[in-house]
Parts: structure tokens; sequence; C-alpha cells
């Protein structure tokens, strides 16, 4: 049975259920959710892994409520609206498989909120663990100047923000509609005054700027993944995943002008992602520092303005 056809009847058992009658509290909803999102064929990857933590998110913010939340009130009834709002936004989440992230228009990252819509990529990279950790290990000093290259959603650049409260932050992207909903989160987060918006193709439209961190999550997604994604992944705008044949072509470039931007002492982080190994195959003379990340996360890399300048040769 394919995964339409399985989704169909599950679809066709909710609506004949009859759940708005006989489902009452959020406790009710949210296992109801859970149990149906276990059933169903869809993917986890935007945010959350698992259909507890989808379910949950998805019951709590649609009842405008917080993740903590306190459990003794989860036995609290629903409206007949509460409920209707519910039951439709799960069903389109089995019909048309589309991140839970888009359907409640919210996502976390280091701890905070975001908005997100189609215009960007659900946040999720593993640098939320780097951010947190002030990027221990990398950094000479405390930053006062950051860059980041190809923000997206602004998640990066407002979490360095806030964990570096004395630097300002570059937020760049080639996208207006990714700016559009970076400018959202700059201003519901109070840094307009340290986050700064950028639509530039890359380092293009910058001035030399002297960054003393640059953080790039770029488009790495190589042809072969692209084409094998979930369904949830095409909701996503596919200017931000894919980049060539390898992955690599904006990598490569954000390596080869990076340390024209970068203070002496400045550091680059990149995330690549499964493009880590062809990376490390068509530069086997770069002393990449994949970095161990708390979070689990792989294809991480770190280098030095110094190792940029010295290997920049062979990224021209």
């Amino acid at each position: 049975m394919n995964q339409i056809t399985f989704n169909q009847e599950l679809i066709d058992d909710i609506y004949s259920a009859n759940v708005q009658e006989e489902l009452h509290t959020i406790k009710d909803f949210l296992r109801w959710c859970y149990s149906t999102f276990n059933r169903a064929d869809i993917y986890y990857g935007h945010g959350y892994d698992n259909a507890w933590d989808e379910a949950q998110q998805l019951v709590l913010t649609t009842l405008h409520l917080p993740a903590d939340f306190p459990s003794e009130l989860y036995d609290t009834r629903l409206t007949t609206a509460e409920k209707l709002e519910i039951i439709r936004l799960v069903i389109i989440r089995i019909e048309k498989r589309i991140p839970v992230a888009y359907l409640i228009h919210r996502a976390w990252f280091c701890g905070l909120e975001f908005y997100v819509d189609e215009r960007v990529i659900v946040p999720r990279s593993p640098i939320s663990a780097l951010i947190e950790q002030g990027f221990a290990g990398l950094l000479t000093r405390e930053p006062q100047r950051i860059l980041d290259m190809c923000t997206g959603s602004g998640c990066i650049a407002i979490a360095c923000a806030e964990r570096f409260p004395e630097a300002d932050v570059d937020a760049v992207d080639l996208s207006f509609d990714a700016l559009n909903v970076a400018e959202i989160n700059i201003e519901r987060h109070n840094l307009t005054h340290r986050v700064f918006p950028i639509q530039s193709d890359l380092f293009s439209r910058l001035l030399e700027e002297q960054y003393d961190l640059i953080v790039t999550n770029p488009p790495y997604v190589d042809l072969e993944d692209l084409s094998d994604m979930p369904e949830e992944f095409h909701y996503e705008p596919e200017m931000a995943l894919g980049s060539g044949n390898d992955g690599l072509t904006i990598t490569k470039e954000i390596l080869r002008l990076a340390p024209n931007y970068l203070a002496d002492d400045g550091v680059l982080v990149c995330e690549v992602g499964n493009s880590m190994v062809h990376l490390i195959e068509q530069f086997p003379q770069v002393p990449f520092n994949w970095l161990e990340l708390a979070n689990g996360g792989v294809g991480v890399f770190a280098l030095t303005k110094a190792q940029l300048l010295e290997h920049q040769h062979v990224f021209q």
C-alpha cells in the first residue's frame, strides 16, 4: 500500500470517528494527535524527530499555550472552534505532508521562538549547539562583528546576538522573501539596533567589513539527495536547499571569499551536512576542523582566516 492510499484511509477514519464529539480536553487531543501521527506515513525532520513533539507543538500552539503549560491543566475542556481547528491542522499535516512549523508558523532555535512560513526553511541547524556554548574553543575573544551568511529566517543571526550582547550582526540573504521573514523575527526579538538584514548575493553587496565571526548555513544538498528528499522538504524554498550536483557550489564561493571579510583572528563556521563527504574528497589538503556538536549534528566545520588564506588557491 503506498503512502497516499494509506494516509487517505487514515483521513477517512478521522472523518468517520466523530472526533469533535468524542474528545473534550487538551489531554484528549494530545493523545489523539499523537496516536494519529504515529499511524500516519509522515516524515519528522523539521525541528522535531518524533510524533509526540509534533503533536504537543501543534496542539498547544493552536490553543495559544506555551510549551511549558502546566500538565495539571491538561484536563481543561476545549471549545468547538478549538477542536475543529486542531482537527483541521492534523488532516492537512497528514494529507499534504506540510511540516508542522508551517502550519503553526512557529519554530524554535536555541530556545528562542521564531516566526516561519514557506518563504524560509524551518530552523534546525546543529550550529545551535555552538551558539549556546559561545563557540567555545574557536574564538580568542568575544566577537564584536558577526556575519550570518544565508540567514533565512534570521534564527542564527538573532541567536548570536542574544548570546553575544555586545556584538552587531549582519544577516545576509539573496532572497527578499527570506529577509522579510528575518525582519519580522528581528523586530519580535527587539534587535533592530543590533541585527541588520542585508540583501546580497553572498558578499557582492558588502563593504570590506572585517568580521570576527562568519557563521553560515548555506544551501548544501546535492542533486541526488535533493531528488530523494521526503515530501515535507518540497514545501521549503528549493534555492535554500540545493547547491549544484555536489551540493557545494555556494560553499566553495564562501570559502574563496570569506578571508577577505574576516579579521586577522577571525573564524568561519560553516555547515555542509552530508556534503562533507564531497568537500573532503575535493579538498583533501585543507585542514577542515570538523566539530563535535553537543546536539549530535554532523557536517559543521571551522577554519581560521589564516587557514583560509593558506589554502585560498585551491578554491579559485
